[in-house]
């Protein structure tokens, strides 16, 4: 393993040949209670997936959530965070996105399920969470440092199959203005990830959408928001009528991985379409 390199967190599961996750992203919190991101109330949406998540009928082995936690950078919008999903008895881990701020992340994501790890091994899996967010732009880019936690990652456990969590999607999704706000050093990921020979992917949130295909071997997958959807294959900022969502993954042994994305059908939400940005 690389110098500087923290080591993996070895985790257990109910059954090492099916690891189930959940992953929830941009769920765009905010201090106070009533913050709205294009006419959402986005805590109301956020404790809609969180309530739906509760009662999944098979219980999640871990919990990703894959950054734009805050929509205003505030301590609270943290808190509300781990408030919220304090009594899932599962672990549950976390990355930036471009909307968050690092420093308050680090020091109040804390909680009995609340963890900063960013390399765990489970099962025949090794999961490793990438930073990609710069700071005060919207783009993404992996630094070296990423790229070397990939790289020892795939060093360590070349045996294990491997799932990449960052923010930013690191190919084009065919929605024009989010495709200039992505990944802008995807060739070096892929430069590294095309070193191991396992069964691979790669999840992200950013989007606002779900996609999911499989590009040179490897599965590629974008999460809905807990809050507002953005309209694919958009040329320009539009908001999309679907409702918030999140996703359900089962990684195999055997490298097989199935998913689903699961959407809130049982409450309507509020979504003011005149807005052009947020």
């Amino acid at each position: 393993m690389s110098k500087g390199i923290a080591p993996a967190k070895q985790l257990t599961a109910a059954d090492v040949q099916q690891i189930r996750l959940v992953q929830i992203t941009d769920p765009h919190l905010y201090k106070n209670d009533d913050g709205k991101l294009l006419g959402l109330t986005t805590a109301e949406s956020f404790t809609a997936v969180v309530d739906d998540v509760r009662i999944l009928p098979q219980r999640p082995d871990l919990m990703l959530v894959t950054g734009d936690i805050s929509q205003d950078g505030s301590a609270e919008s943290y808190q509300r965070l781990c408030q919220g999903i304090a009594d899932l008895p599962y672990p549950a881990f976390w990355i930036p996105g471009n909307h968050d701020e690092l420093q308050l992340m680090t020091h109040h994501l804390r909680g009995p399920n609340m963890h900063a790890d960013k390399r765990m091994v489970i099962g025949q899996w090794q999961i490793v969470l990438l930073n990609s967010a710069v700071p005060h732009r919207v783009y993404g880019k992996l630094q070296q440092d990423q790229l070397d936690l990939l790289q020892a990652a795939i060093s360590e456990y070349p045996q294990h199959h491997l799932l990449v969590v960052l923010h930013h999607q690191p190919v084009k999704i065919d929605c024009f203005w989010l495709d200039t706000i992505g990944l802008n050093n995807a060739d070096a990921l892929f430069a590294v990830l095309n070193q191991h020979q396992g069964a691979k992917a790669v999840l992200w949130g950013h989007i606002h959408q779900a996609f999911d295909q499989v590009q040179n071997g490897v599965r590629l997958m974008a999460t809905p928001s807990t809050c507002v959807q953005f309209k694919p294959h958009s040329n320009e900022f539009q908001a999309d009528s679907e409702s918030p969502g999140y996703r359900t993954l089962t990684l195999h042994g055997d490298g097989r991985l199935s998913t689903e994305v699961q959407r809130i059908r049982h409450m309507e939400f509020t979504v003011d379409y005149s807005v052009k940005g947020y």
